[in-house]
């Protein structure tokens, strides 16, 4: 045979790389494209890990963290960006994997030690990242089909994720710079324009975010379709995440032999006519949930310090604030010390002028400032500073 006519020996690597080429002919399959969406998925996903975290820390405080009391829609804020963000991602990552998956099939599946740590943190970040916005999705929705606790969970994976981003940038930190800074590459291949897919993206982000976040910010309540809350639905114009009937406190909390106990030095007990007798106060305080609405409220009771210093509390210790609710990961919550001195820490006997609804804790509820919805303990039943060295 001559060697004009001889064929030309193939390796798998090859054959393996000839029809990847062939497979996969749209030019949105480049590494600008996914760089671009690469800094934007990690702008948004650095932005909900710190914003979750510090969701974390004020349900879970430490010794070496505080929460401040000012502003008193703080929590609404964080925690608003911490779901909007987190939807703003769904189609950020979408995008992001539709751009990369022809690199699932690249061969050999591991070419060194530099891109196994990179296939190994990829696994993390992307089996991670989709459960993260699953199980966040279904949590705003209050949907809860498994069988483990999510705020645990979606707190140590977010670490996990986030730690499998930074070990993703660094091994393609010099790759990525190199595409960005070349602009934009010779349109080759069949397929959309690129600009109009990253625009088509940055709009679908943009309009999960618009249609949502009016249960954060109450201008663009009209145009938030898809809000899993209306801030303006429920009894007295506020929503509940937990009535009275799914607490199990229906008959209790309605007992005419109510009492408030309030320990301490000098620990005594209130009914709610001796709660309605003392000096009233009125403040103007958001309810803030995790799921990311809020809602402001006209609320009117008695100041918590008020009642602690008449116990003999010195304002230095954690109050242990207790609901008539039992069994419940929330039937009790723990008011820091700063909380707890604030003249706008109210136990609520009102709402709007109103005698507290059952639903949001009737016979008296706790309402502080910058604190989330699960710590504004409902049916409070007893008050009780932390002694040093307690259990919180």
């Amino acid at each position: 045979m001559s060697a004009s006519t001889r064929s030309t020996p193939t390796t798998g690597g090859e054959e393996h790389e000839s029809f990847v080429q062939r497979r996969f002919t749209s030019r949105l399959h480049e590494p600008r494209t996914a760089a671009l969406l690469g800094t934007w998925l990690g702008v948004a996903f650095g932005t909900c890990f710190l914003t979750g975290v510090a969701s974390h820390l004020v349900q879970h405080p430490t010794w070496w963290t505080t929460w401040p009391t000012r502003p008193v829609s703080l929590y609404a804020i964080t925690q608003g960006v911490h779901v909007a963000t987190g939807l703003a991602s769904i189609p950020l990552l979408l995008a992001k994997l539709w751009t990369v998956y022809p690199r699932l099939f690249a061969w050999p599946p591991v070419s060194g030690v530099l891109n196994a740590l990179e296939r190994g943190s990829l696994l993390v970040l992307v089996g991670g990242s989709v459960m993260q916005l699953v199980t966040g999705l279904a949590n705003i929705s209050l949907w809860y089909p498994w069988p483990f606790f999510f705020t645990t969970t979606h707190f140590w994976t977010s670490w996990l994720v986030i730690g499998a981003l930074l070990v993703h940038v660094a091994t393609k930190l010099v790759v990525a710079r190199a595409h960005l800074g070349r602009g934009r590459p010779r349109e080759e291949g069949a397929g959309p324009d690129r600009r109009r897919f990253l625009t088509g993206v940055v709009l679908a982000a943009g309009a999960v975010t618009v249609a949502t976040v009016g249960q954060t910010l109450h201008l663009l309540r009209p145009v938030s379709l898809l809000a899993p809350r209306v801030a303006t639905v429920g009894p007295q114009g506020l929503p509940v995440n937990k009535s009275a009937v799914s607490a199990g406190v229906e008959q209790a909390a309605a007992e005419p032999g109510y009492e408030l106990a309030v320990d301490g030095a000098a620990p005594f007990t209130l009914t709610r006519a001796d709660l309605q007798a003392m000096e009233q106060h009125t403040e103007d305080l958001p309810i803030a949930c995790v799921e990311g609405w809020n809602a402001l409220g006209t609320w009117t009771g008695v100041r918590v310090r008020d009642l602690l210093e008449r116990a003999g509390w010195d304002g230095t210790s954690d109050v242990r604030v207790e609901s008539i609710q039992t069994g419940s990961r929330y039937s009790s919550s723990l008011l820091p010390a700063g909380h707890a001195r604030d003249p706008r820490t109210l136990l609520a006997l009102q709402l709007g002028g109103e005698e507290l609804a059952l639903d949001h804790g009737y016979p008296c509820r706790l309402i502080a400032p910058t604190l989330p919805g699960v710590m504004q303990t409902k049916w409070v039943a007893r008050l009780a500073p932390v002694t040093s060295g307690a259990t919180a």
